[in-house]
């Protein structure tokens, strides 16, 4: 499948001529993350350009820009093995453009492997690479590490600590609270990605009947997780994508008034750029 944006390239561009002072990063919708550092890292995190499975899954928001025209990247992260987040049209032709490494669990490795990136795009086994929990490595002037996370709809979730001179920020994937504390006790956390969503009723991946279904972190989850990372800002992700399970991220304000942390949320939207 080609896949095709209605934007052009023009985000592309924001990111290629943007020049940061630390750590820019740019909202691709979903739970999708281009971030670029000061000395021109670039890494792109769960980036999803895909349509969903409809009627099941239907795609709420434009799809940011064809990976084919990406000309600059040094790495692609995956937090977890879901299609939203491991993607061969959308990631493999970043890698074969770019000649950028792919880092994700083995199950997200797995679903590489099942749709033939090696095969089907010009794309090197040693692009891509197994992490496991506890592991970290460098790109340019960014320090990546790796950390369990508590996703109960993935295998193996995982969520990444960025570290920059600039700051410390973390990208949580899908997962909800229950495993953030060890992050928030051993990292002075200055940014987190936390994906907030809602229950509604999606047709079952099997019978396609309705079901009650909820993703991501509610309202009181959500805070819930940014008190155990002790980050001081929170950006909502991911309540814009899906059909039925979008949510309000203004509502989070109310909801963190009266925690410790975040000490601010941060609301973007696709194709905003915001800074560490």
């Amino acid at each position: 499948m080609t896949i095709h944006s209605d934007w052009g390239d023009w985000l592309l561009r924001d990111v290629a001529e943007a020049d940061p002072d630390g750590v820019a990063f740019w909202y691709l919708g979903c739970n999708g993350l281009i971030l670029k550092s000061a000395d021109g890292t670039t890494v792109f995190i769960d980036p999803y350009l895909g349509l969903g499975d409809p009627p099941r899954t239907v795609r709420m928001i434009p799809v940011p820009f064809d990976p084919e025209d990406v000309e600059t990247a040094d790495a692609v992260l995956a937090t977890h093995e879901h299609s939203d987040h491991v993607h061969g049209e959308s990631q493999a032709p970043i890698l074969e453009q770019t000649g950028a490494t792919f880092y994700g669990p083995d199950a997200s490795v797995v679903v590489t492997e099942e749709q033939d990136w090696t095969d089907r795009w010009t794309v090197d086994d040693d692009q891509i690479v197994t992490v496991e929990d506890g592991d970290s490595f460098e790109l340019g002037d960014l320090t990546i590490s790796v950390h369990p996370a508590n996703d109960p709809d993935a295998e193996h979730p995982v969520a990444y600590v960025v570290e920059h001179e600039a700051g410390t920020f973390v990208h949580g994937g899908d997962a909800r609270p229950g495993q953030f504390e060890a992050i928030g006790e051993n990292y002075d956390v200055d940014l987190a990605v936390l994906a907030f969503g809602s229950t509604g009723m999606i047709p079952d991946k099997q019978t396609r009947e309705p079901k009650r279904t909820t993703w991501y972190n509610d309202e009181n989850m959500l805070i819930e997780a940014a008190n155990e990372l002790q980050t001081d800002r929170l950006v909502p992700t991911h309540w814009d994508m899906w059909k039925g399970l979008g949510a309000d991220p203004t509502a989070v304000h109310h909801h963190a008034n009266s925690f410790p942390y975040p000490e601010t949320v941060s609301v973007v939207e696709i194709g905003d750029r915001f800074d560490l």
